[in-house]
């Protein structure tokens, strides 16, 4: 890349020598994006594979949201240090759930709720879009928390799922509206599928459990109140 006249990669090693820190805004600068898509013909880097001896701060999205943009930059004016960092280097103040996890759709996940077609009765009950693609319970950011627009809305509350666009590859995962049962280690399919059973099996072990303690303490205090009044052996 050429930027007035000189290699972009040049510009950025220059401007970067006395930095305290890098932060790397959006997905192209923090994964390469849709540009480093396979098979990436034009070798599209992200900024951490290029400067390798500095703080990487990465604030993926395409594009980031502007509240957590602001929010890096005045933790490290307030408290003179990078903000604590997950594993991938991004801030864990808004990286660190899922868009899942705080999603308001979430209670009808866990109920087996879903959307099965755009136009269907669970689309116009606001039911949830994972069978319809979004990528919510693999994307860490704050989407679902900060949300965007001075906190108007989001993508899944304007009704189409996350494209999970502030994850590294995302663009790789296949189609924006197929389930995300490629991605390892998500153990989503079958939740999907079978959560309605698992619920109700779940709260029918709870009752049971519930009962068979109270059973216990019952024979307990039983016990003990027939220990008390037992009349003393004669010696």
């Amino acid at each position: 890349c050429i930027l007035a006249g000189e290699p972009f990669l040049e510009k950025l090693k220059r401007v970067s020598a006395d930095a305290k820190a890098i932060i790397a805004w959006g997905s192209c600068a923090s994964w390469g994006c849709v540009q480093a898509a396979r098979p990436n013909p034009t070798k599209a880097t992200p900024v951490h594979k290029l400067i390798t001896d500095k703080p990487i701060i990465k604030v993926p999205g395409c594009p980031p949201i502007p509240e957590v943009m602001s929010a890096v930059i005045t933790y490290m004016l307030a408290f003179d240090r990078i903000p604590p960092l997950d594993r991938l280097g991004r801030p864990k103040m808004f990286y660190g759930q899922r868009i899942h996890d705080k999603c308001y759709r979430r209670a009808h996940f866990d109920a087996g709720q879903f959307v099965e077609a755009w136009d269907d009765e669970g689309a116009r009950k606001g039911y949830c879009l994972y069978k319809m693609g979004c990528k919510g319970p693999t994307t860490y950011n704050a989407c679902s928390t900060v949300r965007w627009n001075d906190g108007v809305s989001f993508p899944i509350q304007s009704g189409h799922g996350c494209l999970g666009c502030s994850e590294d590859g995302f663009w790789d995962y296949g189609s924006f509206y197929s389930r995300a049962t490629g991605i390892p280690q998500t153990g989503i399919e079958a939740t999907a599928d079978k959560i309605g059973l698992g619920v109700a099996g779940v709260a029918g072990a709870a009752a049971i459990a519930h009962a068979t303690v109270s059973a216990i303490k019952h024979a307990r205090n039983k016990n003990n109140t027939s220990s008390e009044n037992a009349p003393e052996e004669k010696k």
